[in-house]
């Protein structure tokens, strides 16, 4: 292996490229964390999802779902079909297009949904995208933090990929990789009406005056996207007014979707890894300080 090595420095991350000569191939990517980062004794995390896309495998059918749901049990003893998911690639120098459909004699292949047993844990599979979920489904759900959440996702993924070639498939080419976190912030300590809603996002204030013709929201719906260096991919994130069991609720949603260099399953984890650090220094960033500390209890 031949080539330049080049040091980037990427939020805390020392990254060291090695380039291969053959077809410029990034084949070794280290990434160390010099920066430790904000946590939280009580976050509102309620999901976080990690997902890989990757090129469909046509030969992929109904019985290997079967045969693969068995090495996923008893742990997920529930399954169900679900429509899949469209994909949505993040692109850069160049226009966003639309994906285009193609005839096919292979018929759709449904996304399969396998569930723990207490509903916490989702495995996700269709032929092109693997998928791990974690969610909060009660209050005594307790976040399992994302380095366990990773581990259990490669862990998954590896399980799969032994499965591909144990049935002589091809293996998973990765397009893209996206991890998805989901909080949310009921209406009670931190706010009461959306008037309120620069108490726990200072970038969305509203300005309350008697003099202004247009009376307070009733609802609210805000996106907007950041790039991350070196073309890695995007942040996105959203805030949402929602009624979620009848309880009004502010949702805030960061999801970070890319590949950038990181295309080999060996350079998975270090995409996840920097992906996680934008959440969590955005999630710092978007919210107030206060509340960081207060009520979720921030800790360095």
């Amino acid at each position: 292996m031949g080539g330049d090595t080049e040091l980037v420095w990427i939020l805390g991350y020392k990254v060291i490229w090695q380039r291969a000569e053959k077809l410029g191939a990034v084949d070794v990517i280290v990434g160390e964390n010099s920066r430790k980062l904000p946590s939280y004794e009580e976050p509102p995390v309620t999901e976080v999802v990690c997902s890989v896309l990757f090129k469909s495998i046509e030969e992929f059918l109904s019985p290997h779902i079967g045969l693969l749901w068995q090495r996923f049990q008893p742990e997920y003893p529930f399954c169900n079909d679900v429509a899949p998911i469209t994909p949505r690639i993040e692109v850069f120098n160049q226009p966003e297009i639309e994906p285009i459909v193609e005839l096919s004699d292979i018929p759709p292949l449904p996304r399969v949904c396998l569930f723990s047993n207490d509903g916490t844990k989702i495995i996700q599979i269709q032929r092109d995208r693997f998928i791990h979920n974690w969610r909060k489904i009660s209050p005594e759900s307790e976040y399992p933090r994302y380095k366990n959440l990773i581990q259990r996702f490669q862990e998954y993924l590896s399980t799969f990929d032994d499965f591909l070639v144990e049935a002589q498939l091809e293996p998973i080419q990765p397009l893209q990789y996206e991890l998805t976190y989901v909080n949310q912030i009921p209406q009670g300590d931190t706010w009461s009406t959306l008037e309120d809603i620069g108490n726990v996002f200072p970038d969305l204030t509203w300005n309350a005056n008697s003099q202004r013709f247009l009376s307070p929201p009733q609802r609210i719906s805000w996106s907007t996207v950041f790039e991350l260096p070196d073309e890695l991919g995007r942040l996105h994130a959203s805030v949402k007014y929602v009624v979620l069991n009848n309880h009004p609720t502010l949702l805030l949603q960061l999801t970070v979707r890319g590949i950038g260099s990181y295309t080999s399953r060996e350079a998975l984890q270090n995409w996840f890894d920097i992906g996680h650090e934008w959440i969590v220094r955005a999630f710092a960033d978007l919210t107030e300080e206060g509340i960081q500390t207060n009520i979720w209890k921030r800790r360095e």
